[in-house]
């Protein structure tokens, strides 16, 4: 964590060696995941303006970098127009068109609550008239994405100017423009680079991002050091209501209550709990290592291969569900399908004569095999479904009366009402107590009164009427209402009605059940050929929204899996008209916007107003299959000439395909080499020197927007300052080209060394952590010795730091004792020590700092060490880069205005150090780490 001093944080020194105790030489960002939670985050207070969210991503990257400290690349990757147009597309349609329904129906609901709430006499505060942000935005060939890609190129200098630790660090920008999918070009350009004769095998890889399936992309690549760095989840995260921005309780709960005072002053008023967000490591060699105990089989009639059973596996994972197809029916992931699919293809591997896979294309036969063998026990995977949830919904209602029953017969309300324990507000006296006891007891008969009968209506009185019972509300009944299911897949007779209801055809139409598989099992081909050897077709895509049954796999061994060549992605405004609903048309230039909405458009049947969402056999709707028409391309392509004269020359850049661009600082060895490719004017691709960039290969080619030494590098955003002593430089990176017919060997290396066992014995057991939740060990040395205090020493902390600080729990966010300068730390009076003082009566081994850290001892290198390869020898060179000054520096260490300067200055923020403690409740003592 960066510390802040009089309101201006003081960037690390990511020069240093990483705390985590581990050295990465690349790290990749898929920004798509980093984009969406910066600019509409769900637990704190969104950016109020476009600055305030390129600030917040360039924050969250500084963050990323801090932790994992990347030697040799920085790759930074956005969505472009996507892979497979068809394929993905349809998802991304699927997504869009769901995301601005909802948000409409959001918006409508919550206008409705509140005009309810107003006119029973409830308490709401005033309604903000804000622009509510369309997260549509975030596509290829939006203005937000034009200038996003601005702000990256300003970020990238900026860092290579300032920050040491980017000092020989080698910077890939590939924007929006580059077509395909982030962590796609990610995978391509390892492909690629693994490919050359000049590649590191050893090479220690770090991808950031959220999404499963790069855990699938990180084992498809058989580095034997890929690590993924992502978010640590925590569910059940506390958020206000959006009526009355109270916590507690939802819109849909909302009674209008008055806002309870925070604190005996108010204090803690609009105050929400601040917890900074904690990332976590997947080490993809300890996943490895779980695999190859898994599926390592004895007795084979074939040689093993480890690696080839990596890949097997990775594609029945495909089976559950992926971006570009629909899982099949009886394959649901949270019902073990994958140990599912395990089980069978160990059984089966034997009869199968060889893998299923290589190098990501698909023995069809083999598959046939395990399908079949799926296939045969689908019956019983749905009863067993049907029985699961009927005894799901039966403890359910059960535990519903017991907390029912469980219920005390009288709370009291109001002034006497019970507080949480712990509560950071102290008690309030009690005013007018005989007026609120008889309050209470009013309410209390009138509530008995009505349940004692409850069939029994009453009169405005309250007396009871004689015209008979009333009929219970749905609400007050113990079941739920469940969507219907018309396919009753659990009963005989479930094959027929699937096809009559889902595809409505009948179930004996042989050529159209074989052609749902046909087009099913050419998008598993697809698929793990786009995983392990980049896009086969652009054109490609699943033409249905349901899937196939795994018994219906059969004679597919002779079903044709080759794809169209030459085939071209759609431009970035193209795309934008095949995924965007009408609502989001303001993206769009003003005459392509009205073919979405003109009721004589030919295309307007792609854009409904309203659709259907079929649950599918799911309870809630974003689990459902929202059923939109496919867009016809042709069609569409036809519908856009008519209106392409009509763009202006900057929409017309905007929808031009671009690349990626390759930046270095001054003191980098390629720094030299690119500038003089600009004085000479060099118009031709050159090839990169790889002994000057880490290994790396690739094209460089002039860029026409360059950043270049001794040229002001413009601020796109106003509150960050020019850069007027620029020394970085930029130009157009090629990744190394091959023929359409190469095939990329999805195996190690030859070099590469396997990286020590992590696991132990205990690590294989199931139930191995006592019954407590997991929790993620902290940094990669998982025998590091925490540091243990005592009862006594805890209770010294107490007394001496305040407790009502506005934070959850008691010291979490707890500044680095001794610092000053703290909103919340005390004085110190006359004779009274530093809490290190305090603490020195704890044994050695429990002293407060313990022993000097790995990270923090001084690498000596032996007699017998390898010899270092050309740019290891340039990293450990002697450091001669100096730092920019850091007086006049913005939030995160950015160039701040001269204006703005002095209004910075005043502020303080709300914590002035990093969040070095972190406390674990133990029986008996805690633990700091």
């Amino acid at each position: 964590q960066a510390k802040e001093c009089n309101g201006v944080k003081v960037p690390i020194d990511t020069s240093k060696p990483n705390p985590n105790e581990v050295e990465f030489d690349n790290l990749y960002l898929d920004m798509n995941g980093i984009i969406h939670p910066c600019t509409h985050p769900e637990d704190k207070p969104a950016p109020k303006n476009e600055d305030e969210m390129m600030v917040a991503i360039f924050e969250y990257i500084d963050r990323i970098f801090n932790i994992v400290r990347p030697r040799r690349l920085l790759y930074m990757a956005i969505d472009g127009v996507v892979s497979a147009p068809r394929a993905k597309m349809n998802q991304q349609r699927s997504r869009r068109f769901r995301a601005s329904k909802e948000g409409m129906e959001a918006a409508e609901e919550k206008q409705k609550i509140r005009q309810e709430i107003l006119a029973k006499g409830g308490f709401l505060p005033p309604e903000e008239v804000k622009e509510r942000f369309d997260s549509n935005c975030i596509t290829p060939g939006t203005e937000f994405m034009d200038n996003l890609a601005k702000c990256l190129r300003y970020y990238i200098a900026d860092r290579l100017n300032s920050d040491p630790g980017w000092k020989n660090l080698t910077v890939i920008l590939s924007d929006a423009s580059a077509p395909g999918e982030g962590e796609h070009k990610i995978m391509d350009y390892i492909r690629r680079q693994r490919a050359q004769p000049n590649h590191d095998p050893n090479t220690h890889h770090c991808l950031c991002g959220a999404d499963a399936d790069l855990i699938m992309l990180g084992l498809a690549t058989h580095e034997p050091n890929f690590t993924i760095i992502r978010e640590e989840f925590k569910p059940n995260k506390p958020k206000p209501c959006a009526l009355c921005n109270q916590m507690g309780h939802e819109v849909k709960d909302c009674q209008g209550l008055p806002r309870e005072k925070q604190g005996k002053h108010d204090q803690f008023a609009d105050s929400l709990p601040i917890s900074e967000q904690e990332f976590i490591f997947i080490r993809l060699c300890v996943l490895r290592e779980y695999l190859e105990r898994e599926l390592t089989m004895a007795s084979l009639p074939f040689t093993f291969d480890f690696e080839r059973s990596v890949d097997d596996w990775v594609f029945m994972c495909f089976f559950v569900g992926n971006d570009f197809l629909p899982h099949l029916p009886s394959l649901e992931i949270r019902e073990g399908a994958i140990d599912r699919l395990v089980n069978i293809y160990k059984n089966v591997v034997h009869k199968t004569g060889g893998y299923l896979t290589e190098s990501g294309f698909v023995n069809l036969q083999r598959v046939q095999m395990i399908m079949l063998a799926v296939g045969e026990v689908e019956d019983s995977i749905f009863k067993k479904r049907k029985d699961d949830d009927d005894n799901f919904k039966r403890r359910q209602k059960e535990k519903r009366k017991r907390l029912k029953r469980d219920q005390p017969s009288f709370i009291p309300g109001g002034q006497f009402s019970p507080q949480a324990l712990g509560n950071r507000s102290s008690p309030q006296a009690i005013s007018n107590p005989r007026q609120a006891a008889f309050e209470m007891r009013m309410h209390d008969r009138q509530n008995s009164t009505t349940s004692a009968s409850p069939n029994t209506s009453l009169t405005p009185d309250g007396s009871p009427s004689l015209g008979g019972g009333i009929k219970r509300k749905p609400e007050d009944s113990d079941s739920e209402p469940e969507p219907e299911d018309n396919i009753r897949l659990w009963e005989t007779g479930w094959k027929q009605r699937y096809y009559k209801n889902k595809f409505d055809v009948d179930a004996s139409d042989e050529k159209f059940r074989r052609k749902v598989v046909q087009s099913y099992v050419e998008g598993l081909c697809w698929v793990l050929r786009y995983y392990y050897q980049g896009c086969a077709s652009w054109n490609w895509y699943y033409p249905f929204h349901y899937a196939p049954f795994a018994s219906d796999f059969e004679g597919i061994a002779d079903m044709p899996s080759d794809f169209e060549k030459g085939s071209k992605p759609f431009k970035p405004l193209e795309q934008l008209m095949g995924v965007f609903p009408a609502a989001s048309g303001n993206f769009l230039p003003p005459t392509w916007r009205k073919l979405m909405t003109d009721p004589e458009s030919s295309i307007i049947d792609f854009y409904p107003e309203d659709f259907a969402i079929d649950l599918n056999g799911k309870k809630y709707a974003w689990q459902g299959v929202a059923l939109l028409p496919f867009v016809d391309e042709r069609r569409l392509r036809a519908a856009l000439e008519e209106v392409y004269p009509d763009l202006t020359p900057e929409e017309s850049r905007r929808n031009s395909l671009g690349g990626d661009v390759l930046f270095v600082g001054k003191h980098h060895p390629l720094c030299d080499f690119i500038v003089e490719q600009y004085k000479t004017k060099n118009t031709e691709p050159v090839d990169i020197p790889p002994e000057l960039c880490h290994g790396i290969q690739g094209k460089l080619t002039l860029n026409d927007n360059a950043v270049l030494p001794d040229q002001v590098v413009e601020s796109p955003v106003p509150m960050l300052r020019d850069l007027t002593q620029n020394s970085a430089v930029s130009i157009s990176f090629k990744d190394p080209q091959f023929a359409e017919d190469f095939v990329f060997k999805a195996t190690v290396l030859p070099g590469a060394k396997k990286p020590a066992p992590v696991l132990k014995p205990g690590d294989w057991e199931k139930a191995n952590n006592d019954g407590r939740p997991w929790r993620p060990q902290l940094g990669f040395n998982r025998d590091r010795k925490p540091v243990h205090l005592d009862q006594s020493a805890f209770r010294t902390l107490g007394h001496t730091m305040p407790r009502d600080r506005g934070m959850p729990g008691m010291y979490p966010n707890a500044v680095p004792l001794g610092a000053y300068g703290s909103p919340y730390a005390r004085p110190l009076m006359g004779g009274q020590q530093q809490i290190p003082k305090l603490l020195s009566n704890l044994r050695p081994q429990e002293s407060w700092r313990g022993p000097t850290p790995l990270f923090q001892q001084t690498p000596q290198r032996t007699a017998g060490a390898a010899p270092l390869l050309a740019w290891n020898r340039m990293l450990q060179s002697p450091n001669q880069f100096q730092p920019a000054q850091y007086q006049g520096l913005g939030p995160m260490g950015y160039p701040q205005r001269p204006e703005d300067r002095m209004d910075r200055g005043r502020q303080v923020g709300e914590r002035t150090g990093p969040r070095s403690v972190r406390c674990v409740p133990l029986p008996g003592k805690a633990s700091f780490s």
